[in-house]
Order: structure tokens, then sequence, then C-alpha cells
């Protein structure tokens, strides 16, 4: 029987011959990774359960990351309850603040050569869907779905029908990634995808480096998505030949292909050359329009950063637009580098002093979901490179967000408007 990439991974981890979808099957997980917010929830069911310990230290990944430093009492309880049970069941992949390769959670698991290509890995988090872009199955789940499965290493899924995103052409200058998933949930709408594997293909994929296919597929989610997954080519190889040398060079991972024959509930034919710089205005994801066209927004703060676009690619972007410029007088830029990792060589480049001569707070997780470092009041409007800008997202229900790429989110820094960088 043809099957897409997602469901061949899916029938190998369950042990199955093959699938189809909407099958219901109980699969083996390489990995299982909870945060700050869901880990502690997730912690008590596992403890109800009676289980005396989690299925395998080595594949239970915990990362504190969103409120940290912790904002007040409550996040610091949670990391106390995270950090205890971590240090209790000698959990490997804890990851604690002010360490190397901390950061978060969504930029530190690739870049730390931790998930591989045909890997299955669920995730408390909704953005887990970012590692499809290392040819792996990722997708998100609750608490008590993280609680279950750190106790039996297994979880049952739904095999998901696919959608097939056929990439042809060449980005222009400044359009990346982000501009091309923002353009693919306007097209198809926040729930175009819904349960469904967002698949890509085309000789367009050579236009993505890594880290635009991480930012694609971390907002796979957006358009209702289960997963979103890039095949694994040169590109997928030199990275982790990279960031996980020895198991490169052991060849200890497994590629998965999609049969020519495979079946796709819809093909969307993309041609990069007719992507814009993209953004989406309130409320929705999908509300997107040109840039261009948007050039009479006045904003009030600008996010760079986060599990969307806080690579070390996005802060070299940011640094060499604002370089020798200045943010606006009435605007506050914050830049958020993905991980301690990022931070240093970002440093090391030279790129944090050019954003701070620019004018730009260097910070940590915080604004994308209204938890601190970057709240937004009543009636203020943000730029931001992150994933979500619903109603309330960032701070007060009254507060705006406009999602947007680097190259928008830094030349409006300077413009105090939403703007591109041909205007600088």
């Amino acid at each position: 029987m043809p099957m897409t990439m997602t469901q061949k991974i899916l029938a190998d981890h369950a042990g199955l011959d093959s699938v189809a979808p909407g099958d219901l099957i109980e699969a083996k997980l390489d990995y299982v990774l909870g945060n700050d917010v869901t880990t502690p929830p997730a912690i008590k069911v596992f403890e109800k359960l009676g289980v005396k310990d989690v299925f395998d230290k080595d594949r239970v990944l915990m990362i504190q990351d969103h409120f940290t430093p912790n904002k007040d009492i409550k996040s610091a309880e949670l990391n106390k309850t995270m950090r205890c049970f971590a240090r209790e069941h000698e959990i490997t992949h804890y990851y604690e603040l002010g360490r190397r390769e901390m950061g978060i959670e969504h930029v530190i698991l690739p870049d730390n050569g931790i998930v591989l290509p045909g890997d299955l890995v669920i995730g408390a988090d909704s953005h887990t869907c970012t590692y499809g872009a290392l040819g792996s199955f990722s997708t998100g789940v609750g608490s008590t779905d993280l609680a279950c499965a750190m106790a039996r290493g297994v979880t049952w899924f739904k095999v998901p029908e696919a959608i097939k995103v056929n990439l042809t052409g060449r980005f222009k200058k400044f359009v990346t990634g982000k501009d091309l998933i923002l353009t693919i949930i306007g097209m198809i709408g926040v729930d175009g995808a819904l349960y469904k594997s967002l698949e890509f293909d085309g000789d367009g994929i050579k236009a993505l480096s890594m880290d635009g296919r991480l930012t694609v597929c971390n907002m796979a989610i957006e358009c209702g998505a289960k997963n979103g997954i890039f095949p694994v080519d040169n590109y997928t190889l030199k990275y982790i030949s990279r960031t996980n040398p020895e198991r490169f060079i052991k060849s200890d991972y497994k590629v998965y292909t999609a049969d020519e024959d495979a079946e796709y509930s819809q093909v969307l034919d993309i041609n990069l050359d007719d992507i814009d710089l993209t953004v989406a205005l309130p409320h929705l994801p999908s509300n997107t329009k040109k840039a261009s066209e948007c050039t009479d927004m006045k904003i009030d703060q600008v996010v760079i950063g986060s599990c969307t676009n806080g690579r070390l690619e996005d802060i070299g972007a940011a640094a060499t637009i604002l370089k020798g410029l200045k943010v606006h007088k009435d605007v506050r830029c914050i830049v958020i580098p993905g991980s301690q990792k990022v931070y240093r060589q970002a440093l090391d480049n030279g790129w944090l002093q050019d954003l701070d001569d620019a004018g730009c707070v260097i910070s940590t997780c915080g604004p994308c979901l209204g938890g601190h470092m970057g709240v937004l009041a009543k009636g203020e409007r943000c730029v931001s490179t992150t994933n979500r800008n619903f109603v309330g997202r960032m701070g007060d229900p009254e507060s705006e967000v406009i999602l947007s790429g680097v190259p928008v989110a830094a030349s409006s820094a300077v413009l105090g408007r939403v703007g591109t960088p041909d205007e600088l």
C-alpha cells in the first residue's frame, strides 16, 4: 500500500507493514517532551498512575523556557516541581537556565542533535511539530498524554491524511520561510489542514535553509496540521553532521521517503518566486497581506525571536538590517536569541553589539504568549516574528499583534510602522 512520509514513520513505530488514513494505532516513541508550563501538571498525573519510574530517562526531555528566569512565585514553584522530578528520575535531557545547551525547546532540540531523521516525537507544546524539518514525525499533545507517555513510552495516534505542498522556484531578496508559511496559512485558513500532515516536496525545497524549514514546520499547527514534514536531503544531512556527528557517522537515523503513488487529500503548487514579504494582521495567522500594503500601520513594539524565528540565521538577519540604524524613538525592540549557543555565536559575530547599538533589548522567551518581558498594554500594537496573534495573545485583549518574518520586523522597528527593508 502506498504511503506518505508521515504514514511510513507511524507504521514503522507501530510495528505494522502499512497504515491508512483514519487508522488508530499505538506507536513507540523516540522522545517525549515537556516544558515548564506543561510538565508540572503531567507530573501530577504521572504520580497518580502509581508508576515508579519513567520508561527511559534518556528519552524524556524536560526544558525550562517559558517563564525563566522565574517571573513570579507561581512560575518558580512550577519550575521547582519539574527540577525535583528530573533529579529524582535522573532525567538525562533536563535543561536548566544558564547552561550552554539551554534555550527555547524547539530551538535547542534540533541544534543539540537530539531529534534526528525518522524519529517519532511528541511534546506537550503545540509547536513540537517543528522537528518535521529534519524528516521526523513530531506533534503536540496534552499534559495527560505526556504523563502516560513518560510512563509507557508509547501513545496512540489516528493516522492523518496528507496535503502535499509542491515547491518550485526561488525566494526574492529578503523573503524567507516565514513568508512562505504565512502565505500557506492565508491560502487554506487556520483549519485548512485540520488533523492532516503537511508534507513538502519539489525542487523549491533547496531554497529553504534548515533554519527556514524549522520555521515553516513550527507553524504547521497554525493551519490545523497534525505535523509538517520535509524530505531529508543534503542540507539535512549536513546539518545533523554538525549537530550530532557521532550518530551521523554511524548512520544512526532512518530516512523515509514518500511513495510516488502516495495519496494526498490536496496538492498545493507554490512558486516561491511569487511569494512576497507577508504579514498576518490581527487576530488570526490566516489574515495575511503583503507587508507593502500595510505601511500606514504604526506600531509600539517589535519582537524578534521565539521558537519560530530565534535561530542564528534570524539574529544575523536582524543585525544586518539594523546595523548602523536606530530603533524608532516610539518603538521598543526586543530580540530573543533562541538558545545560549545562538546568543554566544551572535555575540562572537558582533551581532549583539550591532543590535544593542541600534537600541534593541536582548531578552529571553516570554512575550510570545503574554508571559513576561514584553507584555502589551491596552491599545498597543506589536510586529512580532512569533507564531500566533490571537486576541490577547501578547497581553491586553485590546492590544494587537502583527506576525512577520525578521526582515519586516527589523525594518518596522526603525520606521515606527509596518515596513520593508527597501524603505530603509
